[in-house]
């Protein structure tokens, strides 16, 4: 048997006592499993190269295992917790641990959901235990609004991981795989074992990284305009794209048309395309507009 290392960090007994004092259950509905192992979190922080000048933002931090393990390696970090009672016992955590760093730490009180600034220097890196069911829009949403951040590695279901990075062609690609690569180059960084969790979760989770891309995908369209196409798209992931398209499109025949201007065949569908080809459509929604226009009315 190991003896424990005299560590900041959280193990098991300090989680459950914090637990036990704060009288907090984890609950299923807001996907909590609490980090339990120092070793995990360490490598979470290794993984994400967090850098000594980083400004890291964290969502989700609960009890704070890998608040700690930030706090030791980036330069502040600012955690965004919903939970009215984590949010409240968090900052004295950090304070009895890590004393000397408290002064970088920062926590938002919030809904990941509507946080669309935060305190302090804007965060150059995203790193969060993501709650399995909010992973995608919660960190759509980030990246979305904090363009500052550079990299990005979370720690999600592992479905929702397999998901996020699928390239085009894969059975899993889809909405959350096209979406995320129109902000970043995403892969898979690893995988982690359920027994580092309490309570453990009844599926696996992985490690996925986003490294923001270094210039802005080239189009004359919005992202909005792009993601529209690309809801469309999956809506009816069995269909063609000129059935699935024409909906946005106003007919089959206009969605035809501007998949043909956009060089993308009518018969494709949309698990075989690039979050380029993607926006060549939407640039060319103005064909669609023009087919749509020749249409002859309901016989």
């Amino acid at each position: 048997m190991t003896s424990p290392t005299p560590d900041a960090l959280l193990g098991p007994a300090d989680i459950r006592e914090l637990a036990a004092a704060l009288g907090v259950r984890p609950t299923k509905q807001r996907g909590q499993n609490f980090v339990i192992d120092a070793n995990t979190v360490r490598r979470i922080v290794r993984t994400a190269g967090v850098r000594p000048d980083d400004v890291v933002v964290e969502v989700g931090p609960g009890l704070g295992s890998l608040t700690l393990a930030l706090l030791e390696a980036a330069d502040r970090v600012t955690a965004v917790e919903i939970d009215d009672v984590l949010a409240a016992a968090l900052p004295a955590t950090v304070a009895a641990r890590m004393p000397g760093r408290a002064e970088r730490f920062a926590l938002v009180h919030s809904d990941a959901m509507h946080v669309t600034e935060l305190p302090g220097p804007a965060p150059t890196a995203l790193v969060a235990n993501l709650p399995y069911n909010v992973a995608v829009p919660v960190l759509l949403h980030m990246l979305e609004h904090f363009p500052s951040i550079e990299r990005t590695l979370v720690m999600v279901q592992a479905e929702v991981a397999d998901r996020l990075a699928a390239p085009p062609g894969s059975k899993v690609y889809g909405v959350p795989s096209v979406k995320a690569n129109w902000y970043a180059e995403v892969k898979r960084a690893g995988a982690i074992g359920r027994n580092v969790f309490w309570p453990a979760p009844n599926v696996d989770s992985g490690l996925v990284s986003l490294v923001r891309r270094a210039e802005p995908l080239k189009t004359t369209v919005s992202r909005r305009e792009v993601f529209a196409v690309v809801d469309a798209a999956f809506a009816q992931r069995r269909k063609t794209l000129r059935a699935a398209l024409a909906g946005w499109a106003g007919s089959a025949a206009a969605a035809e048309a501007a998949l043909v201007a956009a060089g993308v065949s009518p018969q494709a569908r949309g698990e075989s395309l690039t979050v380029e080809e993607f926006a060549r459509i939407a640039e060319h929604a103005e064909h669609a507009e023009h087919a749509e226009n020749k249409e002859p009315g309901p016989q």
